[in-house]
């Protein structure tokens, strides 16, 4: 099997998401702009209405009474109290281009595109809406809130094409982000963290009281720093070079590197951000767990 048609979602990776559920912190009772209404079967739920079935669609959700008089699938969907959209916010930004030395293959925005597909598929599991912001200063990547399992495939098809380039882009850039989730989409943003900007329009989204979770996706050498010898670091965005020998500089570096993590974490939670930090050597899913399994919550 080629790279080009490796799934981005591995079958035991998909097994272990039926486990989980993308739980909003903030409810609402009433629809906000822009709001596309969360659609799945389930006790306790209202009936809403039947459309077609498509590929990909629950066969549970199937009323099997009205094909034996139409002799047509009909899916039945009921509306939840609290309908969200799912909103993926991935930084597409030159630093996501980082990759480890022991796995050259595997970048992080591999593994944003990876987990950005099971968030995806969480959202088509509970029925719920969910749509793609692509981000950098080369122009936004829109994939639009939808349902179903044609919108999976738009919004993978998209996932694929995407390249790390530039940089976060300025303020004025992100105005489809306002335009597009409201108050009651959960929106999950994926990045290397280490923007600014990019934490600062997390804290924006959530003191307008947007439901905000953030991963942070972190090489293996940015946690370790396995470097022995001479190195030069490079910053793909602005391209500024730092010489420096591994051995001298490597007490520094993972006392500074802790101390900016503490402050990251403080800094969202004072937010009511949820957050994670994930690295390349985990499993895609492994913040997914964290955040949204039976004992996660997040920090």
């Amino acid at each position: 099997m080629t790279a080009a048609f490796t799934p981005l979602i591995p079958d035991e990776v998909r097994h272990r998401l039926r486990g989980l559920q993308l739980l909003p912190q903030r409810a609402s009772g009433s629809h906000g702009i822009g709001q596309h209404a969360s659609r799945s079967r389930g006790a306790g739920l209202e009936f809403a209405q039947y459309r077609a079935y498509e590929p990909g669609d629950d066969l549970r959700q199937i009323d099997w009474k009205l094909y034996a008089r139409a002799d047509r699938f009909f899916v039945r969907e009921s509306e939840r109290e609290s309908p969200i959209s799912v909103w993926l916010l991935l930084d597409a930004s030159a630093s996501m281009q980082q990759r480890d030395r022991a796995r050259p293959h595997w970048s992080r925005l591999d593994a944003a595109k990876a987990l950005a597909a099971c968030v995806a598929e969480l959202a088509l599991q509970q029925g719920d809406g969910f749509g793609l912001i692509a981000i950098n200063d080369a122009g936004l990547k829109l994939v639009p809130a939808g349902h179903g399992a044609r919108q999976r495939d738009r919004v993978l098809l998209q996932l694929r094409a995407l390249a790390a380039q530039g940089r976060w882009p300025p303020a004025p850039q992100l105005a489809p982000v306002w335009e597009r989730i409201g108050p009651r989409d959960l929106a999950v943003i994926i990045s290397d963290g280490f923007d600014n900007n990019c934490i600062a329009l997390a804290e924006r989204l959530a003191a307008a009281r947007r439901d905000v979770v953030h991963v942070q996706l972190l090489t293996v050498e940015e946690r370790d720093f396995p470097f022995h010898d001479g190195q030069r670091f490079r910053d793909p965005e602005t391209g500024q070079e730092l010489p420096s020998d591994g051995v001298a500089a490597r007490a520094g570096y993972l006392a500074r590197f802790a101390q900016a993590r503490r402050e990251l974490d403080a800094r969202l939670q004072a937010a009511g951000i949820r957050h994670d930090s994930a690295y390349l050597d985990e499993p895609v899913d492994a913040p997914l767990q964290r955040l949204f399994g039976r004992r996660g919550g997040g920090r």
